[in-house]
């Protein structure tokens, strides 16, 4: 009866009855051998990495949590984003005690979605590891657009100058470890390249970007 009222239904692939299955549990868990080493149209100057294509059940429960609110799946999606952390530390790509930077969201957006989800997800990734915090140093200033639709050039144009510190660079509670930006896509990498830049410039250091998938 409860299911013909609120229909219930997997973020990842819409089968009925569940929240999220396990066909969709298996592609979003982290291989071995992943998150891997892209390079992204627009190179911010560090390693950039991704669990996978922006794709399947992986874009359906991005899409999910992003624009039909269903916060049920921030849980799944921020367990990736925990394991990937997790194994670049274990790698050395980034050393401990590790700052987790979430991209900058427009605010606009996140006003919309009730909330930045990338920020949300770097919470719920970070809760159980002692060796990592999250720093949330940035946002986005105003009259961006969305950057659906737009080319790598536009995007660029679209964020320069936009991405602003939160708070002056010595006044940022971090940890004295690596930094690490984290975001939900990386398309272009041009909001992810304007956000090195503005850490690096305030002589914060990044040593990395994670993504949840890339485009």
């Amino acid at each position: 009866m409860l299911d013909l009222v609120l229909p219930l239904e997997c973020g990842g692939c819409g089968a009925p009855s569940t929240r999220w299955c396990e066909a969709c549990a298996r592609q979003l868990r982290v291989r071995p051998d992943e998150p891997h080493l892209i390079a992204p149209r627009v190179p911010p100057g560090v390693p950039v990495f991704s669990l996978g294509r922006y794709a399947g059940a992986r874009r359906n429960a991005l899409v999910a949590v992003k624009e039909h609110g269903r916060a049920d799946l921030v849980g799944p999606l921020a367990a990736a984003l925990d394991a990937a952390l997790r194994r670049l530390q274990a790698w050395r790509v980034v050393e401990a005690p590790l700052a987790v930077v979430p991209a900058p969201t427009r605010r606009l957006a996140a006003r919309r979605r009730g909330g930045d989800p990338v920020a949300r997800m770097a919470q719920a990734a970070t809760r159980q590891n002692p060796d990592a915090a999250v720093v949330p140093a940035l946002r986005m200033a105003a009259l961006v657009r969305d950057s659906v639709g737009l080319s790598s050039a536009a995007r660029q144009r679209n964020v320069a100058g936009r991405v602003r510190l939160c708070r002056p660079a010595d006044r940022l509670d971090r940890p004295g470890g690596d930094v690490i930006l984290v975001d939900d896509i990386v398309t272009t990498g041009a909001t992810a390249a304007e956000s090195v830049r503005v850490l690096q410039t305030c002589a914060v250091p990044v040593a990395a970007v994670l993504a949840l998938a890339h485009a």
